[in-house]
């Protein structure tokens, strides 16, 4: 494909449209993941923040489904779609700024390649969407402030200007998730080796004030409650601990899929390229994107060698990174063949992504694919126990069925109308919650420890909390069962049976549902 320079504009515009047209579809779509139907509970019960991340996630979902007035998978991932079509932009006015038009769409296409950007933070609601956003406002603003000359009055005016708007996008980046710490980070790095003579501008330190004032209400809700939260993310990594080699494999692998393994391979060649003399990009743009990426990698791949951690943490600095292969194959595309085409290897990359979506679509709708291992994973009881896509299916087609039972046994006697629901852990609760109890008017309830139930240890208090003598249903799915012999028989008198659902895919048992009714709550 060659690329008309003149028309990148254009190109650039019918990427944002077809991508956002591509997730819109997804979005409604694919049902919710346990993390996305958990941040509906944000939505519900919104605070200033919550246990496990900070309050902007719960805020952009309300925002966007106009409080609930329209509470579909599409209209809680509405931010998603729009957030990352902003994204995509803001990744392609980057690399015009570090290197060229070229470079900004090559950025722009490798961005949409990632798997991380595209589906997790572009169709997916979680902390990730407007982190994401965010983050790279704060850098673009940033990176714009420090390639101002400071000498020249007009040019320190843009600065300063630039330099208090990274401070508030660092700020609600902050209130995104905890990560975004690494933007002041790689700022503070970028300064003290590079240019310390702007250290003595007050506007940098009114800049980082912003940022403190953004977090204020992380702040005081972690005061109010014991520093919870704080608390809960120190318990996720390890500064020190026995090494892990297989926690950091999984990590590497982790990173490779959810960046898109080209990607990956792309950043590293870019970054050896640079290392070994070719100086593709400004030094003020290389300087501060890697004291911006480089820690925020090297920290969570230290974390991985002790214990497990998520391969999505770091992803936002993969992403900021894609800006280097982007400008090298702007600059060698043009030089080697004195006209501009669409690199092979990024072509691959949006191939791959593109097949890696379809046929997770297909798997996700038809398990045409058997996931389920192992004798256990083939029993009733545990049913799709390793089939992950079961995660993210059938939890709309639970809801008619369970109202059938429900009714039958109200009208038995054996249950009242007012009776609620409980569960053991926040998710598969929450899904629970939103596809089947909240549209029924039943209320959920957390029975375990706080590290189980999370944000249900605040939303028991809104409900009232569990009662003693009262009955519950409990809805226990067999692709993550919980043996109620074991975990309820001690906390009630009695746990009656009462059927069984099955989620069905393309004709064949997905999962099943286990339904029981829990008698006097001891």
């Amino acid at each position: 494909m060659k690329i008309q320079e003149n028309k990148i504009d254009k190109y650039i515009t019918w990427l944002l449209i077809i991508s956002a047209l591509v997730r819109g579809f997804l979005a409604a779509f694919v049902e919710f993941g346990n993390d996305e139907v958990y941040y509906w509970t944000y939505v519900m019960y919104p605070d200033w923040s919550h246990f496990d991340h900070p309050g902007m996630v719960g805020w952009v979902m309300q925002l966007f489904s106009l409080n609930l007035l329209f509470h579909s998978e599409f209209a809680l991932r509405l931010s998603s779609i729009i957030f990352m079509t902003i994204d995509t932009y803001i990744i392609y006015r980057l690399g015009c700024v570090v290197k060229n038009k070229l470079a900004g769409f090559y950025a722009a296409l490798l961005y949409t390649a990632s798997l991380y950007c595209f589906v997790i933070t572009g169709v997916f609601i979680l902390p990730d969407t407007p982190l994401m956003m965010f983050t790279l406002l704060a850098i673009y603003c940033f990176l714009l402030s420090f390639r101002s000359n400071v000498e020249e009055s007009r040019c320190f005016k843009i600065s300063n200007k630039y330099l208090l708007l990274g401070g508030l996008f660092a700020g609600l980046a902050a209130l995104s998730k905890y990560s975004a710490v690494f933007i002041w980070s790689g700022v503070g790095l970028y300064l003290l080796c590079y240019d310390r003579k702007r250290l003595k501008n007050i506007y940098l330190y009114l800049s980082a004030m912003i940022t403190a004032v953004c977090l204020l209400p992380v702040l005081i809700w972690n005061m109010q409650n014991d520093f919870i939260s704080f608390t809960f993310h120190g318990d996720r990594v390890s500064l020190f601990g026995e090494l892990q080699p297989l926690d950091f494999l999984t990590e590497i692998v982790g990173e490779l899929a959810y960046n898109n393994p080209i990607n990956y391979v792309l950043i590293i060649m870019a970054l050896v390229i640079l290392w070994k003399g070719n100086k593709y990009i400004d030094a003020t743009s290389r300087r501060l994107l890697l004291l911006f990426a480089i820690p925020f990698v090297g920290v969570f791949w230290f974390f991985s060698l002790m214990r497990p951690i998520l391969p999505h943490w770091s992803a936002p600095a993969f992403s900021v990174l894609l800006l280097f292969p982007a400008s090298y194959l702007a600059d060698k595309q043009f030089v080697t063949s004195g006209d501009i085409r669409l690199p092979k290897s990024i072509a691959a990359a949006l191939i791959l992504l593109a097949s890696v979506v379809v046929l997770g679509v297909v798997e996700i709708k038809t398990g045409v694919v058997s996931l389920r291992f192992g004798e256990r994973a083939n029993s009733v009881r545990y049913y799709g126990e390793t089939d992950f896509t079961t995660t993210i299916y059938g939890w709309r087609s639970i809801k008619d069925d369970f109202q059938e039972i429900r009714e039958k046994k109200i009208a038995e006697g054996k249950i009242k109308e007012t009776d609620g629901m409980i569960g053991l852990k926040w998710f598969p609760m929450a899904n629970y919650d939103y596809y089947v109890a909240n549209p029924l008017g039943i209320n959920v309830y957390g029975l375990e420890d706080i590290d189980k139930i999370h944000k249900y240890a605040w939303i028991n208090e809104c409900r009232g909390g569990v009662q003693k003598g009262n009955d519950y249903w409990f809805l226990n799915e067999s692709s993550d069962y919980y043996a109620p012999e074991r975990y309820l028989e001690y906390r009630f008198d009695e746990i009656v049976p009462c059927d069984t659902i099955v989620v069905d895919r393309c004709g064949k048992p997905a999962k099943y549902v286990f339904v029981y009714i829990c008698k006097g709550l001891k």
